[in-house]
């Protein structure tokens, strides 16, 4: 059994799993309009979080992308902040 350092911890990983599983399924296995609302709803819950949270779940998704070994699924990690609103697009 996988023990976690923290319920954060254990809670990025799940919506993570969950997203990860939802951006990469087939049209026959998820709607897509069910499937954009899902990911938009995320990303606009993630961007209604305090500036400490965002930081907070960016750090942990950081440190899933430099453990993780599917080239693909790291990819996904890495581009996560970006793409759910945690960091700003601001340069």
């Amino acid at each position: 059994m996988t023990s976690y350092p923290s319920l954060t911890r254990a809670l990025a990983e799940t919506l993570v799993d969950v997203l990860w599983f939802i951006e990469g399924s087939e049209d026959e296995q998820i709607d897509p309009d069910d499937a954009v609302k899902v990911l938009e709803g995320v990303a606009h819950r993630v961007t209604s979080l305090s500036d400490a949270q965002r930081h907070e779940l960016a750090m942990l998704v950081g440190e899933m992308a430099a453990a993780e070994t599917d080239p693909s699924r790291r990819q996904f990690l890495k581009q996560f902040p970006e793409g759910f609103g945690l960091v700003d697009d601001a340069p």
